[in-house]
């Protein structure tokens, strides 16, 4: 049904839900956008299990098999040599989808891998379809490089594009997985929520066992029909969104699904930047194609701002151009500057292009100057010291090299990527997201016929999904909640030296559970997680009841959610919570609470020690006391609580309170 001409949404929700009692909301539909093999030996995922060491993960889940997992995405491009079904098995007898007919696709473009396939055009624009592929084939790419970064199968030999970038073997962390494919995003038109809210029903019916969504459409813009495959046992995974560091931008924040912060891994790609006297800096490109490179010095230009008067006055055809204006980075977002910069100077007739940055950029937007110059991301200390050569130097002159893969111990790694949207939660205060981190920068999937490094919460997501089909795979009896706790309760807080993590921004800084949840994934721990915080689905239809104001003192009931975190966003003197725990490891287990207290804050639980035994309940429940040490309108402070068994187990959910003076919660000063 659809409002008639001249309905507004009140109207004509109130009525639907008249004619229809079944139907307890209704809203106007909205677009959501996507948010865009290193990853999986990155976090502790070896494919290739000597005999003689102890399974991991991968060998003790058989590799996914059989385990179906649902991407909701732009469609996929099945001729991908991941997507290659030998030696698989039938497709599993309890499957019931569909390989629905469309443009360049019919029943042979499924098999074995990809086991079915659907695509929603209702509410796109004719002009929008002419422009798609009208089947589930993948125009963009996004949906194909989420599903091969989820369940592609090993693939030797790739690279960037085939040009040596990221070389080596490609493969999903859930290899031996079957994909079904959901299509709701439209190249000029995003995705469409009713198709979303249609594909997870499609969805839950075809029989998936895991739905991974690499969209969203803002902040405080929720999917609630997520809710139904949550009802049904299905896990679902969201990707948080790419408007960070800005404070309280994530999108996906309701407490039933797991949103995914992106990081970045051991593997980056330097590029060498000689200058005219002799001195040799390093910036970060995807510069490769062999028709660009020169060998020789070129005249540098610094262009400042590289807006259109300066480039024209500067007269920059055939010259490598600097564009550095740190007074003006305030002014225009370093993305948006950075493709403004790529367009004016490919348009001025430059040769190269070295653009300042003062945060970490992602490499997605060089895609634009491949086959045309190199373009060089730096920082501004790097640019500085360029600019100063060009400053006292007659004839200025840099040469650009081809780049590099460095891996390894030479990276510093994980850190919180820079576009990974923050915490807090403005839809559900009381709700802590994202709710953990996982490789999103630089994330080399097929995309068509060949394999492309893209970055962001996209990417980030789909490694989330396929631990999650992995861990499934183990624990068929686990609930989502469960295997959600276990993925945030073990993750670590610390990169492979054992600093504490670091998020990326203006400036880089400690990461908090605003910017990665309860840290960053740790599959093997995962699997073992000794303790889970589990929740009966149906406790959450009354945090949506609370969403619709339908039932009373929703505060309390958010604040005692038994969610793998507690947030406490207007402390006002004291609060008690209470959480339970499930025994999942050792029947004979005894945990002792380990906490800290956040900043300014008495922190106190009850019982401190937790037992279980041969015959004895595997559940027990405990309280958390947080009083204010002052009364003050303060902003957050962060904690944490352990639940150690003294050798093995370690379970770990972050703390985050506020106090406040007023009922109002800004801090005002």
């Amino acid at each position: 049904m659809c409002p008639a001409p001249g309905d507004d949404a009140a109207s004509f929700g109130g009525r639907v839900e008249q004619e229809f009692p079944e139907v307890f909301s209704v809203k106007p539909n909205t677009y959501h956008e996507m948010h865009t093999t290193q990853s999986w030996d990155f976090l502790g995922l070896d494919y290739y299990q000597q005999p003689s060491q102890q399974q991991g993960l991968l060998q003790k889940a058989k590799y996914g098999e059989d385990v179906i997992i649902g991407v909701i995405d732009s469609g996929i491009w099945p001729e991908s040599q991941s997507f290659d079904d030998a030696r698989y098995s039938p497709v599993p007898a309890r499957w019931k989808g569909v390989c629905q007919d469309g443009l360049e696709w019919n029943a042979t473009s499924c098999n074995r891998k990809i086991i079915g396939a659907r695509w929603y055009s209702a509410g796109v624009s004719d002009e929008v379809l002419k422009r798609n592929y009208m089947s589930a084939r993948d125009l963009s790419g996004h949906g194909t490089h989420v599903a091969s970064t989820i369940a592609g199968g090993q693939v030797s030999n790739v690279s960037y594009k085939g040009g040596g970038l990221g070389a080596g073997v490609a493969r999903g962390g859930a290899p031996r997985s079957r994909l079904g494919v959901y299509k709701v995003c439209w190249e000029g038109a995003g995705c469409d929520e009713a198709a979303i809210l249609a594909a997870i029903d499609d969805a839950i019916d075809d029989g998936v066992d895991v739905l991974s969504l690499s969209l969203g459409g803002g902040a405080g813009v929720e999917i609630f029909g997520s809710l139904h495959a949550v009802l049904r046992g299905i896990s679902v995974v969201f990707s948080g969104g790419n408007d960070g560091p800005v404070p309280s931008t994530v999108n996906n924040a309701l407490p039933w699904v797991t949103t995914v912060a992106a990081s970045t891994m051991d593997r980056s790609f330097p590029t060498l930047i000689s200058l005219g006297n002799k001195e040799k800096l390093v910036g970060q490109s995807l510069h490769y194609n062999a028709s660009v490179i020169s060998n020789d010095f070129k005249v540098l230009v610094h262009a400042r701002s590289c807006d259109v008067q300066t480039l024209t006055s500067s007269n920059v055809t055939g010259k490598i151009v600097l564009c550095y204006a740190p007074g003006e980075a305030s002014v225009k977002p370093p993305r948006v500057a950075l493709s403004d910069a790529i367009k004016l100077t490919v348009e001025a007739g430059a040769k190269g292009l070295i653009f300042a940055q003062n945060a970490a950029n992602n490499l997605n937007d060089l895609n634009v100057c491949e086959g045309i110059m190199p373009c060089v991301l730096v920082d501004f200390e790097i640019a500085h010291r360029i600019a100063s050569y060009w400053t006292r130097t007659g004839n200025p002159v840099v040469k650009v090299s081809p780049t590099v893969t460095v891996i390894g111990n030479r990276v510093s790694a994980p850190r919180v990527a820079t576009s990974s949207s923050r915490g807090p939660n403005v839809a559900f205060p009381a709700i802590l997201k994202p709710d953990v981190a996982a490789p999103g920068v630089g994330i080399l999937a097929a995309i068509r016929d060949s394999y492309v490094l893209l970055s962001g919460t996209s990417m980030a997501c789909p490694h989330v999904s396929a631990v999650t089909a992995l861990i499934k795979s183990i624990h068929r009896d686990w609930s989502p909640a469960m295997i959600k706790s276990a993925i945030v309760t073990t993750s670590s807080l610390t990169d492979r030296f054992g600093m504490p993590i670091q998020a990326e921004g203006v400036p880089r800084k400690l990461a908090d559970p605003f910017d990665f949840g309860g840290g960053h994934m740790n599959p093997e721990r995962a699997v073992d997680p000794g303790l889970v915080y589990d929740v009966d689905a149906r406790e959450y239809n009354k945090f949506l009841n609370c969403t619709l104001g339908l039932v009373d003192d929703c505060e309390s009931y958010q604040l005692n959610l038994n969610l793998p975190s507690i947030t406490v966003p207007d402390l006002k003197d004291n609060v008690t919570v209470m959480r339970s725990v499930t025994n999942v490891g050792p029947v004979e287990a005894t945990y002792q609470a380990v906490f800290e207290a956040p900043a300014g804050v008495i922190m106190s639980v009850e019982p401190s020690v937790i037992s279980f035994t041969q015959g004895g309940g595997s559940n027990t429940t405990f309280r958390v006391t947080l009083t204010a040490k002052q009364s003050v309108q303060g902003g957050y402070t962060f904690g944490s609580l352990t639940w150690s068994d003294g050798s093995t187990h370690s379970v770990r959910i972050p703390v985050v309170v506020r106090t406040v003076i007023q009922d109002f919660v800004a801090d005002t000063s």
